[in-house]
């Protein structure tokens, strides 16, 4: 068969499928399994993780700063920055409520013997709570730590709200000089955004590699007969991740007069790569240029999409608000309305700015139970079906932001609905061959 090529997607799919048959294997070879989870498996899929955040940095900063300088208007700037943090607040308050809401219908923590479910140690995740507690992720303290005290120090790090910061305080001065001064930075640094995007396609050759390693791990750690105690929350989230994906963003989408699954359709790769990863940085770099493919501007594509990595989680979000919810099911704990009332509150402000966090959601459910009495410990409970859960709920992220940037492009009337429609187009001609 001559010239027959396996698309990305479906060479991810393979690798996912073949992942979960190896990791059912080794999960019942205990003396095998730990040598080659520890010499072969998780050094794969480390390569992987390690080779994105590689490239997410100098994206962000090449791209940023050239859609800047290309906008050169600061007002015009800060007012794309208010009408994107108003619409992420709106859309994560919603996510907060839509879970809340389902897990009160549903009600996946009753009737469940306490007794049968296997515990994980969480012991990592309390220093880092106890800084979310203390406020050290406050809503001033997050204000401040936008601003960089030393940008390398920043990169260093990985530090993508304070970087976003300096790119776009850099994109503005750099329009604001004469043109024989700012025509040559930029071409550099559209230059560096190309590099960084070719680079980016040379990565995702290794990505069924990564995505095989990263999936055995998980299957081989936890296997499959962990699930069947808390089937049911597992079953909700996916079904609450769903809802929100194709009645919620639907519905945003076609007051926009776009169609969600016409998204799901360009940004399918992505999906399955977040999903099989639980990571939505792997796809950070292809969103924002498919993205723009479809007719977003550079200045708000590479403003919008790393923005929303620490302000738009609606897919962690809704898991935070049912797992929260189910926890006190669990221990039979009846919550008032004003109990309730106080977790939304508490979940919009401790779910922002703290992407960066290893095991965020977990984090942020630490800081928040304590806030309604809900104990702690429960999350010992379904830390073993978390990893499952992070899959569809970084999914629903992509979507989210992909979806914000052409909400933000149509409310600027900046959206090329041409542009959109030949990529559609295109795309419908790359799905029949």
């Amino acid at each position: 068969m001559k010239g027959f090529k396996i698309s990305l997607a479906w060479q991810i799919l393979i690798a996912l499928v073949l992942g979960v048959i190896v990791g059912a294997i080794l999960h019942n070879q205990p003396e095998d399994r730990e040598w080659l989870i520890t010499n072969i498996l998780s050094p794969a899929g480390d390569i992987f993780i390690h080779l994105i955040k590689m490239i997410v940095v100098p994206i962000v900063i090449s791209t940023l700063v050239v859609g800047i300088a290309g906008v050169g208007d600061a007002k015009k700037l800060g007012r794309i920055g208010v009408k994107t943090i108003v619409y992420f607040e709106v859309i994560t308050t919603i996510a907060i409520v839509v879970g809340i809401t389902l897990a009160n219908v549903f009600q996946p923590g009753t009737g469940i013997d306490m007794s049968t479910l296997a515990t994980v140690d969480i012991s990592k995740y309390e220093a880092t709570t106890e800084q979310v507690q203390s406020g050290a992720h406050s809503l001033v303290v997050t204000i401040l730590s936008l601003i960089p005290q030393n940008i390398f120090a920043a990169i260093a790090k990985g530090d993508m709200l304070p970087i976003i910061f300096f790119s776009v305080l850099f994109g503005l001065g750099l329009s604001s000089l004469p043109s024989e001064h700012r025509d040559p930075l930029v071409k550099v640094f559209r230059s560096v955004s190309e590099t960084m995007f070719k680079v980016t396609h040379m990565i995702m050759r290794y990505a069924p590699i990564g995505v095989f390693a990263l999936i055995a791990v998980t299957i081989a750690n936890f296997g499959f007969s962990s699930l069947w105690p808390l089937a049911k929350l597992v079953l909700l989230v996916y079904a609450a991740i769903l809802f929100f994906a194709f009645v919620v963003l639907g519905t945003v989408a076609r007051m926009c007069k776009l169609k969600i699954t016409t998204l799901m359709r360009i940004l399918k790769d992505e999906l399955i790569l977040s999903y099989s990863t639980s990571s939505s940085e792997t796809v950070l770099p292809r969103i924002m240029e498919k993205m723009e493919a479809y007719g977003a501007p550079k200045a708000i594509t590479s403003f919008v999409v790393p923005t929303g990595y620490s302000f738009n989680l609606d897919g962690s979000t809704l898991y935070q608000s049912i797992a929260a919810i189910f926890i006190a099911q669990l221990y039979g704990i009846e919550l008032s309305l004003m109990d309730e009332i106080v977790l939304v509150l508490t979940l919009m402000v401790t779910s922002k700015g703290i992407a960066g966090v290893p095991g965020v959601s977990f984090v942020v459910l630490l800081a928040t139970l304590g806030s309604v009495g809900i104990p702690l410990e429960g999350l010992a409970f379904i830390a073993g079906v978390d990893r499952i859960m992070d899959m569809a709920r970084t999914a629903l992220n992509v979507v989210g932001n992909a979806l914000a940037v052409l909400v933000i492009a149509k409310w600027e009337d900046q959206f090329d609905s041409a542009q959109a429609k030949e990529y559609e187009q295109q795309l419908r001609i790359q799905t029949a061959r």
